[in-house]
């Protein structure tokens, strides 16, 4: 066992675990952080998108180990239930759910991209979110979401 520091969500947090745990395990099993899923456990689904540094990276193939001191954001720590960040408010308010899983995903890839592009066309977000897979098809509500959280 090894401790490793993670500042998650602006919060220093300490784990217990093995050195070489995957950051998905270290958020969702040793911190009780549901946003990121568990979906293909090889990078490709974007099911466990999270934020390190601000980019998107696949936290299921990430060491935790390897992102200790550098920020880690969590779909948590966008916003609550109770306080939805514009982005959120776009995904509930355009009904882009429809099971949902892939949706953490692709908040947090859309979050990294409108950091970098406040203004980004239509091409530009498909781009951003073709790495998210969402077996539910609802990729137009999707991206409906996001230009309506750039225009909001």
């Amino acid at each position: 066992m090894a401790q490793i520091n993670l500042k998650v969500n602006g919060k220093d947090r300490k784990v217990d675990a093995d050195s070489d745990i995957p950051l998905l395990y270290a958020l969702r099993d040793n911190l009780g952080l549901n946003g990121p899923k568990f979906g293909c456990g090889v990078g490709q689904c974007g099911a466990c998108t999270v934020l390190v540094n601000g980019q998107a990276a696949r936290s299921c193939i990430t060491p935790a180990n390897s992102v200790q001191g550098k920020p880690v954001v969590t779909l948590e720590g966008l916003g609550s239930s109770t306080r939805l960040n514009k982005l959120q408010k776009a995904f509930v308010d355009t009904q882009a759910v429809q099971c949902g899983y892939c949706i953490n995903g692709m908040i947090m890839s859309a979050t990294a991209l409108l950091a970098t592009n406040k203004k980004p066309s239509e091409q530009q977000i498909q781009e951003a979110l073709a790495g998210n897979l969402c077996r539910c098809g609802t990729h137009q509500r999707i991206v409906a979401a996001v230009k309506s959280a750039i225009s909001a």
